[in-house]
């Protein structure tokens, strides 16, 4: 029996004008440049000989919205799931800067913890609901593919758990670009490895911001 693959997808670009943190409020859907992101996702699929057998998005309407192009061209309806989501997060919807939360000293508080963190969802929090949902997958798809739309923190997340790295990290280095591919296995013992990480929406002018 082949090891199960799981192909991570994050969402492409969001219509957030306002630059927000728009974490998991409602209405926040792709904006032009995302549709061509999610395109480009869901060809890349295609073009490297992917055989998915099911879809799972976030309930999130952008990650929904991600999904489609894998829908139309694999011939699958995707299923929401809320352990897919993006984690919460104090600052959702605020603009936020370093200059921003010095004057506003009631929100230092909320960073009083990085390694946790203190402004949300726990890391390990989102590495054990993330972990609970891609073995219930790798069971019920065991040798086959699945492809999974979700955001930058929990695709984060579990690749620093597969690289046996800490949790604490500065957001900005993270390597998880808009509609990129994170790609994983799980074989037949259950034991999970990162295979690769592509960027097929590398050509697609976009803004990533509002992030958690």
């Amino acid at each position: 029996m082949p090891a199960t693959r799981i192909h991570l997808v994050r969402h492409g670009e969001v219509h957030n004008p306002e630059g927000v943190l728009y974490g998991r409020l409602p209405h926040f859907a792709l904006s032009e440049s995302g549709r061509k992101m999610a395109e480009a996702a869901a060809a890349e699929l295609k073009r490297s000989g992917a055989k998915i057998a099911a879809i799972y998005t976030s309930p999130l309407l952008r990650t929904r919205e991600s999904a489609e192009p894998i829908k139309d061209i694999f011939r699958i309806e995707p299923v929401a799931d809320e352990r897919l989501i993006e984690p919460t997060n104090v600052f959702e919807g605020k603009r936020l800067s370093v200059g921003g939360i010095l004057l506003r000293p009631q929100l230092l508080f909320h960073l009083r913890n990085p390694t946790e963190p203190s402004w949300g969802e726990p890391y390990a929090a989102i590495r054990d609901r993330m972990f609970e949902a891609l073995n219930e997958f790798a069971r019920r798809y065991e040798g086959l593919e699945v492809a999974v739309v979700s955001h930058q923190l929990p695709i984060w997340v579990t690749h620093l758990q597969l690289a046996g790295e800490k949790f604490a990290h500065n957001p900005s280095k993270r390597r998880c670009a808009l509609s990129s591919i994170t790609t994983i296995e799980r074989d037949k013992k259950g034991v999970w490895s990162e295979v690769s990480y592509r960027t097929p929406a590398d050509a697609v002018s976009a803004t990533d911001r509002g992030a958690v």
